[in-house]
C-alpha cells in the first residue's frame, strides 16, 4: 500500500482541512492518508482548543485513515524543528508523499531549495538583537532565493522542504492550493474560515456562526474550549513562587528572559497583559507563547532534544479500516515501535512518552478528561 503523509494541528478541524484530505487522496494516488497531528499543545505555543482525541476523531470521520500523535517535544517547537520532527515520523511510517496546503501551489519548492546551500547552518544569521529570529530568517531566505516569501504557509512549506532534504528517503512534495481564505485571515467565506477565526468564534460562544465552517456538529465535541485563559492562573502562580535562577533551567530560556518573565509577571493581570509586557522587537509573540508554555510545563532542554530515537515509541491515536490495513501491511518493515495504548509503566519512563503523559496531566486537570492511561485507540469502520 502507498501512503501520503499530512502534518496537521486541526485546531479545530474545519472544512478547509476536509478539502485538503480529499485533494491529497486524489492527487497523490495513495491508498492511505497518514496524518501526524499535534497532541494537546500546538506550535504557536498554546493548548489546542479541544483535546487530541476529539480532534483525531473528527479527522478520521472526514478523510484521514491513520492519525499519529505528534508529541509535545516536536509539536511545541519552532517551525524548523517542528518540520524536522514531523518529517522524521512520516519517513519512519513509510509515507512516500507529503501533502500540504499553501497559498500558491505553483511554487516549485525543489527549485527554491536548490538555491539554499546544503551546508546551511541556521543560527549563522542570528546576530541582530533588534530583530526577531523570524524576521532574520525571512531576510536570510530572501538573500538566498532572490525574493521574499511573506505567506506563512509558504514559509512553513519551505521548512518542510529543508527538513525533507535531510531524510535518508525524502518524500515527494505535493503542494495543494488553499481555497476560501488565507491563513489567520479575519474575514471568512460562506464555507471557509481560518482556524484562528473559528477559535475566536468558539471562545466568544458564537457557535451558530462557527458551525458553518466545520463539517460536524460542534456539540459532538462535547467539552469546553481551552485557551491560555484557563492556564494563566497556574503560570502566574509558578512565576510568583519562582526565582530567575530557577527559571533559567527552562528550555529556550536565554538572553536574560528569565528576569524579564519574573519581573513582568508581578504586575500582569492576564496572559495577554503578560505577553504585552514581555514583548520586545527581539521576540515574536509565538516565541514568547512557546516559552511561557515551556515554563508552565517546566520542560527542559534534555526533554526537548530531537533525534530519531527520541521520537519512539510512536503513539497511534486512531485508524479507519484502510489505516488498519496499512499498519498491518507495513508494521514488519517500518522502524518505529508503534503503540495503541499507554500503560502506567510506559508513562513512568523517561523519554517522549513519559514527557507526553506528564504535560497532558494539566489538560486532564482543566477538562477532567483522561488523555492517556484509560483511552483506547479510535477505530472507524
Amino acid at each position: 500500500m502507498k501512503a501520503c503523509g499530512i502534518i496537521a494541528e486541526y485546531n479545530p478541524f474545519h472544512n478547509g482541512h476536509a478539502y485538503l484530505l480529499k485533494a491529497a487522496r486524489a492527487q497523490s494516488g495513495a491508498d492511505a492518508l497518514v496524518v501526524v497531528m499535534s497532541g494537546n499543545y500546538v506550535q504557536r505555543g498554546e493548548p489546542a482548543i479541544v483535546d487530541k482525541w476529539h480532534r483525531a476523531r473528527t479527522a478520521l470521520q472526514h478523510g484521514a485513515d491513520l492519525v499519529i500523535e505528534l508529541p509535545f517535544i516536536v509539536a511545541g517547537q519552532p517551525a524548523d524543528r517542528f518540520a524536522a520532527g514531523a518529517l522524521q515520523l512520516l519517513e519512519a511510517l513509510g509515507c512516500e508523499t507529503l501533502a500540504f496546503g499553501v497559498e500558491k501551489a505553483a511554487n516549485d519548492f525543489q527549485t527554491l531549495l536548490a538555491k539554499i546551500s546544503s551546508d546551511l547552518v541556521l543560527p549563522q544569521f542570528e546576530v541582530d538583537y533588534t530583530k526577531t529570529y523570524a524576521t532574520q530568517w525571512n531576510d536570510f531566505i530572501e538573500a538566498q532565493i532572490g525574493h521574499r516569501i511573506e505567506q506563512p504557509n509558504q514559509l512553513l512549506a519551505l521548512s518542510y522542504a529543508l527538513a525533507n532534504r535531510e531524510l535518508k528517503s525524502p518524500l515527494k512534495m505535493l503542494p495543494i492550493e488553499r481555497i476560501g481564505v488565507a491563513h489567520d485571515a479575519v474575514q471568512s467565506s460562506d464555507q471557509f474560515a481560518s482556524a484562528s477565526t473559528i477559535r475566536r468564534l468558539l471562545l466568544s460562544n458564537q457557535l451558530d456562526q462557527a458551525q458553518r465552517f466545520v463539517p460536524y456538529g460542534l456539540n459532538e465535541l462535547g467539552q469546553r474550549w481551552m485557551s491560555w485563559s484557563d492556564f494563566w492562573p497556574y503560570l502566574h502562580y509558578f512565576l510568583n513562587v519562582s526565582s530567575p535562577d530557577c527559571l533559567s533551567s527552562i528550555y529556550q530560556m536565554s538572553e536574560g528572559l528569565e528576569y524579564r518573565f519574573w519581573e513582568q509577571n508581578l504586575q500582569s493581570t492576564s496572559f495577554d497583559d503578560f505577553l504585552k509586557r514581555v514583548k520586545s522587537k527581539r521576540y515574536t509573540y509565538s516565541r514568547l507563547r512557546r516559552l511561557a508554555l515551556y515554563t508552565l510545563l517546566q520542560t527542559t532542554a534534555t526533554e526537548m532534544k530531537l533525534d530519531s530515537a527520541a521520537l519512539q515509541p510512536v503513539r497511534v491515536l486512531g485508524f479507519s479500516s484502510i489505516g488498519q490495513a496499512y499498519l498491518h501491511d507495513v508494521r514488519k518493515t517500518i522502524a518505529p515501535q508503534l503503540i495503541t495504548r499507554v500503560t502506567a509503566e510506559l508513562g513512568k519512563r523517561d523519554g517522549v512518552l513519559g514527557t507526553q503523559v506528564r504535560v497532558d496531566r494539566l489538560i486532564e486537570q482543566v477538562t477532567g478528561v483522561e488523555q492517556n492511561f484509560h483511552q483506547r485507540v479510535l477505530m472507524m469502520t
